[in-house]
């Protein structure tokens, strides 16, 4: 009987963009920032090219406001992006350890500080900054895991 395999990998593609500001934080903060901004102005170009194929409806107006959403979304998430890998370097520094540690800190301090800039009251950045070191914390133990 005829006996056949298949054997191979898939691996995902990767692109890495060097910018050098002469300082390991700064690098850090500006790679997280251009790589989730990018990745968040995409899923809002897949998104908004969905609804406008849906709809039938493709005008400049559309595109236009597609555009600016994109802006705004990647800068947004951009900016949590940058914010959260400055402050898990910096809690890497500081504590002179790599860890998961770290992560927690970085999260907690990012979700503290979007919450308060958004003006939000004193139990929501304490209930941000849980949330923000849970999620990260979670993102680093499967990430050990894989």
């Amino acid at each position: 009987m005829p006996h056949s395999r298949f054997s191979g990998s898939v691996s995902t593609p990767k692109v890495d963009v060097a910018i050098d500001m002469g300082n390991p934080f700064l690098n850090l903060t500006v790679d997280g920032f251009l790589k989730i901004g990018t990745v968040a102005a995409a899923r809002v170009a897949t998104e908004e090219a969905y609804h406008m194929i849906k709809k039938g409806n493709i005008s400049s107006h559309n595109f236009e406001h597609t555009l600016k959403k994109m802006c705004k979304e990647g800068a947004y998430w951009g900016t949590v992006a940058g914010l959260y890998v400055g402050m898990e370097y910096g809690a890497e520094r500081v504590r002179g350890t790599s860890d998961w540690k770290n992560a927690m800190i970085g999260g907690a301090v990012t979700g503290a500080l979007i919450s308060a800039v958004t003006n939000n009251g004193r139990d929501k950045i304490v209930t941000d900054a849980i949330a923000g070191g849970a999620i990260a914390t979670a993102a680093e133990f499967i990430n050990y895991l894989t």
